[in-house]
């Protein structure tokens, strides 16, 4: 596993590598980096090239002032992949990562063989459904989206506001605890973290925009949907199989028991074995 860092899209990219074969590439959510793939990376990098990028705002890539809607972060993956001599990827998104892989697929069809989103509603449709359900269990998009008094209240407090989100959006609230909670704090304590996860999240009414542009334009490649089949926000609240056959012509849907947000870290194993039936036959190159 090789640690690297590359001017591209003209910011600072950080990205973790591992394995030869077929490109797949790991987007990482909210409250996380890319060390949120740790226990799917070795398994993966057997079979496939894999690739693991912090996004733009996040881990060791850069944390500029703009350039956090999901269009200009999805470029900085191309221009990444152009860096790499990658044409085509298999592509996984969590979270925040899923919008980006999203408009991704939406705006570069030609570079994506196959696509996994885990535990993502669309942006759009968090926005068209807001009621006070929804609200109440999306009140950090809200708050996140608030000028400059999220960083305020949240500066020397990271462990407090982490350790939030990880024990509420997990099944098990001890999934993320000791070694891997501090590399997190550590992560979100460096100059610019917080800015760089808050503007992720006040890029939102540019997102909705866009999404709005291709809403009826369909994802053509063939698409698994993850979701932890436990947290409130997202399974509990959606009908995912449902909100994400409208997203894509061929999805496949795969729930997950006693899981909540972080399907990746809180039921690795069943995450890897479905990304490993979901990739077969992935042999990369162009189409």
């Amino acid at each position: 596993m090789k640690h690297h860092t590359v001017k591209a899209n003209g910011i600072r990219q950080h990205f973790i590598e591992a394995g030869e074969g077929a490109p797949v590439v790991l987007l990482h959510g909210f409250p996380e980096t890319n060390y949120a793939w740790r226990h799917q990376i070795p398994v993966l990098a057997k079979t496939y090239r894999v690739i693991a990028p912090d996004l733009r705002g996040y881990g060791k890539t850069d944390k500029p002032a703009s350039g956090y809607d999901k269009r200009t972060m999805a470029n900085d993956l191309i221009a990444l992949l152009d860096h790499l001599g990658i044409d085509r990827i298999a592509l996984v998104g969590h979270d925040r990562g899923a919008r980006v892989a999203t408009r991704f697929a939406k705006d570069h069809p030609d570079r994506l063989d196959r696509l996994v989103v885990m535990d993502n509603v669309p942006t759009r449709i968090v926005a068209t459904s807001m009621n006070a359900k929804v609200a109440k269990a999306y009140w950090f998009f809200t708050f996140h989206q608030v000028p400059d008094l999220p960083e305020a209240l949240i500066a020397g407090r990271e462990d407090v506001w982490l350790r939030h989100f990880f024990s509420d959006w997990c099944y098990d609230p001890h999934t993320i605890a000791g070694a891997d909670f501090d590399a997190y704090v550590a992560a979100y304590r460096e100059p610019g973290a917080v800015r760089g996860a808050m503007a992720d999240y006040r890029a939102a009414p540019e997102d909705v925009l866009q999404d709005q542009e291709d809403a009826d334009r369909l994802i053509a490649c063939p698409t698994m949907s993850i979701w932890g089949a436990d947290f409130e926000a997202v399974g509990g609240t959606f009908d995912m199989a449902a909100v994400w056959r409208g997203m894509a012509t061929h999805l496949r849907a795969e729930p997950i028991a006693q899981c909540g947000h972080l399907p990746q870290e809180e039921q690795p194993e069943i995450v890897n074995r479905l990304l490993l039936d979901f990739l077969g036959g992935w042999k990369g190159g162009a189409a």
